[in-house]
């Protein structure tokens, strides 16, 4: 199962950055300047960084594994934008 976000925000590479280096601690992280993959315990998250966004996909086995990975994802990344405030995440299940 997969769900997508797109998330708006001017500093889309630095909070992924900021996130593949926190979880690169517990986990087998890949990234660069515009994209990261996550395999995490629960599924799979992968990131591609724009200028004006975050496109968030994860994948998870069944419905609650991938609602997890949405809370998981999104708590996540709204600690590192605390200055800009609560992001925005419309996921969208495919």
């Amino acid at each position: 199962m997969e769900s997508h976000a797109r998330v708006a925000t001017d500093k889309a590479a630095r909070y992924m950055i900021q996130l593949a280096k926190h979880w690169s601690h517990k986990f087998e992280v890949t990234y660069d300047e515009t994209s990261a993959l996550f395999p995490l315990p629960l599924g799979t998250c992968r990131m591609v960084a724009h200028a004006d966004g975050l496109d968030i996909t994860v994948e998870a086995a069944d419905q609650e594994g991938l609602a997890r990975m949405e809370d998981v994802v999104a708590k996540h990344l709204d600690r590192f934008a605390f200055r800009e405030g609560e992001l925005k995440y419309n996921w969208t299940r495919a």
